[in-house]
């Protein structure tokens, strides 16, 4: 579905290392600002268990995971809104995803330098803030002196809505507080669908911490941005970058012995994946058969033929009927003879709401 996350942050926190591990590819990661030009784009893959077990079953020829891409964005420091450390080219970048990754650096280090001089979470997160709400209300400006009196003087009244929207933007903005926190109404979200707002876009904060903090995984750095996310609404990850760099590089039974010696259940990385995965309010539904099996990204709330058309345009064109059953009716009786022998198996018209874990198979007819 082409979604995108941004990871940003101040230089020297961990960005490019985090995405070595994300995407393992090993793109520069330098002790120095701006080690990072140009956004380095990887495609991640979403583990997911199910897939695995419908592969066991059908044993297809291609197996295909869900993906989304992460993008990684130079380091941005005081004054990136005004042009500081390019900062307006890095901005441009950030208003092309679908959701920010914020990390932030929780760990001290001497021998890692601090753009700032030394570690605080919570003034890493204010210089991000301002620098985006800054970005957002120059776009504001531009687009109020471009509208704002031929509106007023016709009256007309969509743009007067956009106007007042726009306004109100600009109240809350110029309060320090995100367009994110802010409560719209259906109008005012569908005007806000014409613009790229940085600060209206959902956010999960990673808190980057030391090798030697990830077993306790936290300290007094993590709990300072913990109640700062809390207090937003929004979501942390702790993990160590670093490690998950080196887990990234591992076999899967390496992995596991890796973690066991490091005290730790679960990779952050994984944890990372599936949280920006639910803040971007996806979901999956799964082909399957024994040319292929398949995982499918959709925004939950898809009705049965928007999904289809994920898959290829005609599918939703000449919708008939969706095929559907579930994944755990599946695992439940075993095959999917004994679904349909159940009863379990369904067909599902032009208003079918697609839920995660569906299984489908669409039925279409296009013509010429």
């Amino acid at each position: 579905m082409g979604l995108k996350a941004g990871i940003v942050g101040l230089p020297n926190v961990g960005k490019s290392t985090l995405f070595n591990a994300i995407t393992k590819k090993n793109i520069l990661a330098a002790n120095y600002p701006f080690a990072t030009i140009d956004p380095n784009v990887g495609v991640v893959t979403v583990p997911d268990s199910r897939l695995d077990y419908l592969a066991s079953k059908y044993e297809p020829a291609r197996v295909v995971p869900t993906a989304y891409e992460f993008i990684d964005i130079a380091g941005l420091v005081k004054g990136a809104s005004n042009g500081e450390g390019l900062g307006n080219k890095f901005l441009s970048h950030i208003r092309e995803v679908d959701a920010i990754v914020e990390v932030v650096r929780c760990f001290d280090n001497k021998d890692i330098t601090h753009v700032e001089g030394e570690v605080d979470p919570l003034r890493d997160i204010d210089i991000i803030n301002v620098e985006l709400i800054l970005s957002d209300l120059e776009i504001i400006t531009n687009r109020l002196n471009k509208i704002g009196k031929k509106a007023q003087m016709t009256k007309d009244k969509q743009e007067l809505l956009e106007i007042n929207t726009l306004n109100k933007c600009v109240k809350n903005l110029e309060a320090s507080i995100p367009l994110r926190l802010v409560d719209f109404t259906e109008e005012e979200q569908a005007i806000l669908k014409n613009f790229s707002f940085i600060t209206y876009k959902p956010m999960i904060y990673v808190a980057n911490v030391s090798e030697d903090d990830i077993a306790v995984g936290k300290n007094q750095y993590t709990e300072l941005v913990g109640a700062y996310a809390q207090k937003e609404g929004a979501r942390m990850i702790v993990m160590c970058a670093k490690i998950e760099e080196e887990l990234s590089g591992l076999t899967d039974d390496e992995r596991a012995l890796f973690m066991e010696d490091l005290g730790i259940k679960n990779s952050g990385l994984d944890k990372l994946i599936f949280a920006t995965y639910d803040l971007l309010g996806l979901a999956t539904f799964f082909t399957a058969g024994s040319d292929e099996c398949r995982a499918w990204t959709f925004k939950k709330g898809m009705k049965a033929p928007s999904c289809a058309g994920i898959i290829h345009t005609d599918f939703e064109k000449g919708f008939i009927k969706a095929e559907v059953m579930s994944f755990d009716d599946l695992k439940n009786y075993g095959s999917e003879l004994r679904v349909k022998e159940a009863g379990r198996v369904r067909l599902e018209g032009k208003d079918y709401l697609m839920q995660d874990g569906d299984i489908a198979y669409f039925r279409f007819n296009v013509t010429k």
